[in-house]
């Protein structure tokens, strides 16, 4: 999906100039994140994700999802003169059917561009970004559509381009009535441009 090894070695490389660098908890009793800011760029790690970061409204009604595998959410923004990346990830839990999750967030995804609706076997779908050195200028970024098969019982709703882009992935949730959802905004620049 992204390039997590170049998120890791951009993170040592700033650790790394620790005269530089400012290290602050955003919120020490919650663990909520880290922000690195040095001469070479600024990294915020944390798990305070939320709907609000991810450019949408809460469902009315929604709870924060919480199992073994995705208990936090993630937010993670990197900022250099060479590129940019801004990742928002935040699941939810409702009471109501996915018909109308998809409902509310088509109407609120909208304000983004034209909406596409794609199906998947699993949640967290295809959202990727294209990384390039070149100046925004040269690049054009590619519209969003469905990948693979477009079958399955994830709904997701996607607006923008591969470089900024919103997506909601609905899922019925297991084993009784309900629907998970994950709110996902992506946004990447290559040397100029802001996130």
């Amino acid at each position: 999906m992204f390039r997590p090894i170049l998120v890791i070695a951009f993170g040592l490389v700033l650790a790394s100039q620790t005269s530089a660098a400012q290290f602050q908890k955003t919120d020490a009793d919650k663990d909520k994140g880290v922000d690195v800011r040095s001469s070479l760029g600024d990294l915020h790690m944390g798990n305070d994700a939320d709907a609000r970061k991810a450019g949408l409204p809460l469902y009315p009604g929604a709870r924060v999802h919480h199992d073994k595998e995705n208990s936090d959410a993630v937010n993670l923004g990197v900022l250099t003169e060479a590129f940019g990346v801004k990742l928002v990830i935040a699941k939810y839990d409702t009471d109501d059917e996915p018909g109308k999750v998809i409902s509310y967030y088509r109407e609120r995804l909208k304000k983004y561009g034209k909406v596409i609706e794609c199906h998947t076997r699993e949640h967290g779908g295809d959202a990727h970004a294209e990384f390039s050195d070149k100046d925004d200028s040269d690049t054009r970024s590619k519209e969003l559509k469905c990948e693979g098969d477009n079958t399955g019982p994830v709904i997701e709703l996607k607006v923008g381009t591969e470089n900024n882009q919103h997506v909601v992935a609905v899922e019925p949730q297991e084993g009784h009535s309900g629907s998970t959802f994950a709110l996902v905004y992506v946004h990447t620049r290559g040397k100029q441009g802001d996130i």
